[in-house]
């Protein structure tokens, strides 16, 4: 054995995967699902959050628009020490998400949006025939550099107060 390759830490990876029912319940139960999961996977303040709300836009979109009698979509998670992932498969491969601003009286529409607004990345593979998998990744600050001020001096709160 090498004794330099020895040495050699890997980033801890962790996976979250689950098949579920494309209908209201299906998309609300992916959403307490993945928040139970992440709130024992130790990030960073808010970013579980944060993951909730994604979630339950991409597994919302799943039940609405990706749903096919008989057929399930798929909720997944894997998280770096630098970015979480959130991926929903549906089999409606035909049907690709259209990000458009919603008029202001429109009661729905604004999903993607908040995905866009919410998550650093987000995107859409096809495949295989007949599924998509839309996702989105929020990158993972580290814990101590939300708990370190950036200077140390004294702070009013002001923008200009002090240098």
């Amino acid at each position: 054995m090498n004794q330099e390759n020895s040495a050699q830490l890997h980033a801890p990876t962790r996976h979250f995967g689950v098949q579920l029912s494309p209908t209201p319940r299906g998309a609300r139960l992916a959403r307490l699902l993945a928040t139970e999961w992440l709130r024992t996977w130790d990030l960073p303040p808010g970013s579980t959050d944060t993951a909730a709300h994604l979630v339950a836009e991409l597994a919302a979109n799943a039940a609405t628009h990706g749903r096919l009698p008989g057929r399930d979509f798929r909720l997944a998670l894997h998280a770096t020490t630098d970015v979480l992932r959130i991926e929903v498969t549906d089999t409606r491969g035909d049907n690709l998400p259209l990000r458009q601003p919603p008029s202001p009286d429109a009661v729905s529409g604004r999903g993607l949006v908040l995905v866009e607004t919410l998550a650093d990345r987000w995107g859409v593979e096809l495949g295989p025939v007949p599924r998509k998998t839309v996702w989105a990744e929020l990158d993972l600050l580290p814990t101590e550099s939300l708990a370190t001020p950036k200077h140390s001096g004294p702070c009013s709160g002001a923008a200009d107060a002090l240098p």
